[in-house]
């Protein structure tokens, strides 16, 4: 089976929302799920909450806060945001959510509304078997640029 054209694959948004509860609360992933297509069903009727096509790709919940990335279709973010303001509660347990933020890709959103910053990496010039190289140095590893890619290496290595 063939791809779509890039042109023609749907667009996502993903938003980034804030999770309260009660200390004692059980809130899993598939609860969420369920009560965030339950409020677009319920706000915005079948056709519409459909097309938001609102799913939660990530999740995580842990005495009474917790964070998700909900997943919707790029013409819908306004709908899905009204949907997960709608949301109160999860069986019987009280919620409370928030957006704090709407990004074009997942990474972005986690490192500028969810305080999930990337890994800090430089680049710099190494000598690597009696050549000088191009490097990115991140978290002690070095990723030294060689003529079919990246190879390993430790600072020992260099030199």
């Amino acid at each position: 089976m063939k791809h779509l054209p890039k042109h023609l694959r749907p667009r996502w948004r993903y938003l980034l929302v804030g999770i309260e509860a009660w200390p004692d609360a059980d809130v899993s992933r598939r609860d969420f799920q369920r009560s965030v297509w339950f409020a677009a069903q319920n706000l915005h009727g079948d056709a519409t909450s459909a097309d938001a096509d609102l799913r939660v790709l990530s999740y995580e919940f842990d005495d009474g806060e917790g964070e998700a990335v909900v997943r919707a279709r790029r013409e819908h973010v306004e709908e899905a945001r009204a949907a997960l303001a709608c949301v109160d509660s999860v069986r019987d347990d009280p919620l409370g959510v928030h957006v704090r933020g709407v990004s074009g890709t997942v990474r972005a959103g986690e490192e500028r509304y969810l305080g999930r910053a990337g890994q800090n990496s430089t680049e710099e010039d190494v000598v690597f078997r009696n050549a000088t190289r191009r490097a990115v140095v991140r978290d002690g590893l070095v990723d030294v640029e060689c003529d079919g890619g990246f190879v390993g290496a430790t600072r020992s290595d260099l030199e």
